[in-house]
């Protein structure tokens, strides 16, 4: 498990170069990020909550959310990553706190609200980072993720998905990532192929989260087809959800 960890944070440090050439993944087109906000307002409690954004990267998320003013706690295992996202915050003159640390082992709060994008699958024990993340949740406080249906192993999908591979490079726009992730590695992470939530919302009411809703994040979507040149936005398109949980 060790071993996975380090290969895992040894990605993201390398990752960390390339990540934001992604707007999606730096949420750097003013649309998409007007859609973010707005799902981040719907999910989380109201502001100034105190809320923990687990696996924050390049602080995408965490930017916004500080914005919209909440007192935001970024952690991630990635020092590369997190560094991206400080040096963010000064250029916005936001105020965040900053956590280098597994999501396994989060800053114990109290948090009101624990929060996550497209990061539990990274977790080769989701059950056991789910039930950390409930630890450091006050009694009545929140947990947010946002996801996604990216392990559908369809016929129509992945041909979907390898014409768009060959459109990306037709058009010399950059990979999303600096290097697929290890099919080792995959192998060792339970939910790194989700063919729909179904497995998460199991997870999350495994861990002891209770009151599990789900809602699919259309706004979010349709920004993101919307600054990508056709047809690589409806060819790249996946179905984005937000599952939203309590704390007994």
């Amino acid at each position: 498990m060790t071993d996975v960890h380090d290969r895992i944070r040894e990605f993201w440090d390398r990752d960390a170069h390339t990540y934001d050439r992604s707007a999606s993944h730096a949420v750097s087109d003013p649309v998409e990020a007007a859609a973010w906000r707005a799902a981040i307002r719907h999910g989380l409690p109201e502001p100034p909550a105190a809320v923990l954004d687990v696996g924050a990267g390049t602080g995408s998320l965490s930017l916004l959310a500080a914005e919209l003013g909440y007192q935001v706690t970024a952690l991630d295992l990635s020092e590369g990553m997190l560094g991206k996202a400080r040096e963010k915050a000064r250029a916005r003159g936001l105020e965040l706190s900053f956590d280098v640390g597994s999501a396994m082992t989060p800053p114990s709060g109290p948090f009101d609200a624990v929060m996550e994008r497209h990061v539990i699958w990274t977790m080769p024990d989701p059950v056991g980072a789910l039930r950390a993340w409930l630890e450091v949740v006050a009694p009545g406080g929140r947990l947010v993720m946002f996801e996604g249906v990216w392990g559908s192993r369809a016929p129509a999908d992945r041909a979907r998905h390898a014409v768009a591979d060959v459109i990306r490079r037709w058009l010399g726009r950059a990979d999303h990532h600096h290097a697929p992730y290890p099919d080792d590695v995959i192998e060792a992470l339970p939910l790194a192929r989700m063919p729909s939530p179904a497995p998460l919302v199991d997870a999350v009411y495994r861990a002891g989260w209770t009151g599990v809703r789900l809602r699919r994040s259309r706004d979010v979507e349709w920004a993101a087809r919307l600054h990508e040149p056709w047809p690589l936005g409806w060819l790249e398109h996946l179905p984005r959800y937000a599952v939203v949980a309590d704390r007994p």
